[in-house]
């Protein structure tokens, strides 16, 4: 008898780092409920059908912290599998044009400059996105 195997959901993630005026960078901390609940992240969400990568990140920062941003370059490409399903994060730098982050779907939310960054816990997907922003900075010095 052959073993039947099912492929694992795959979810397309647009995210947005964001940055302000003085440098900091905005990361929002995940609800309690839910797979890696109480970890904080780079805000963004699930891509839709016939959705931009820049249109999904200015829908999800709009809907999730009630700010608007300018979507920039991208920074990094990741594809991550966890045990149930994987992820492609398409990670884009962002500025902070105007609005109050609010935590509309956040526990909270905080602005941090990226030496800060490694005090936070963030899903494994991630560690690849902060590995990047930090090569990325040092190649500016």
């Amino acid at each position: 008898m052959q073993e039947k195997t099912q492929s694992k959901p795959h979810k397309k993630i647009g995210v947005a780092v964001i940055y302000n005026p003085q440098g900091q960078i905005l990361i929002d901390r995940r609800l309690s409920q839910g797979l890696f609940g109480g970890f904080w992240e780079f805000p963004g969400g699930k891509i839709e059908a016939n959705e931009t990568v820049c249109a999904c990140i200015k829908r999800e920062i709009q809907e999730e912290l009630g700010i608007q941003i300018q979507v920039n370059h991208h920074l990094i490409t990741v594809n991550h599998d966890y045990e149930d399903f994987s992820v492609t994060l398409m990670v884009y730098l962002c500025d902070h044009l105007n609005g109050i982050p609010q935590t509309l779907e956040c526990a909270e939310i905080r602005w941090i400059t990226l030496p800060e960054i490694d005090n936070f816990t963030f899903p494994p997907a991630n560690i690849a996105v902060i590995e990047a922003l930090k090569k990325s900075v040092a190649e500016l010095i």
